[in-house]
């Protein structure tokens, strides 16, 4: 239509990483890999991956990297962590703002520790209610 000035704004493709420290026993993984599974049963367009910081393949770069080129446009990093201790106060956003760098047309967000959410905190609890009944 001429003299049409409204811009066509596409909504973003909205990626998560699973992030977890890593272990060297290939069974460690289990659980972190169990979640994005559930996920992508739960909702099979929903472009996530596990990453983890050491000992694990792949890393948070690899990860982000796959999504990207999968077509995410904003990817949120969900540490798997109960706390946010050393690693998620201070390695991983160093991780993501070298991300940020590297693909500045890509929104990184970095959500807070699984283990902070009231929810995971309550479930926790109620997990734990079995052993005092």
């Amino acid at each position: 239509m001429a003299g049409d000035t409204s811009l066509t704004t596409v909504p973003p493709v909205r990626g998560i990483v699973f992030f977890a420290h890593g272990s060297r026993d290939p069974l460690w993984r289990a659980p972190i890999e169990a979640v994005a599974q559930l996920l992508q049963h739960q909702h099979p367009a929903a472009p996530c991956m596990c990453a983890y910081l050491e000992l694990t393949e792949p890393d948070l770069a690899t990860a982000c990297q796959a999504l990207i080129t999968a077509g995410s446009t904003h990817i949120t990093v969900l540490p798997m962590f109960l706390g946010t201790g050393r690693h998620a106060r201070n390695d991983l956003p160093v991780l993501v703002n070298e991300l940020r760098a590297r693909h500045p047309h890509v929104q990184f967000d970095i959500a807070t520790a699984v283990g902070e959410d009231p929810r995971v905190t309550a479930l926790l609890a109620h997990i734990a209610t079995q052993y005092i009944a």
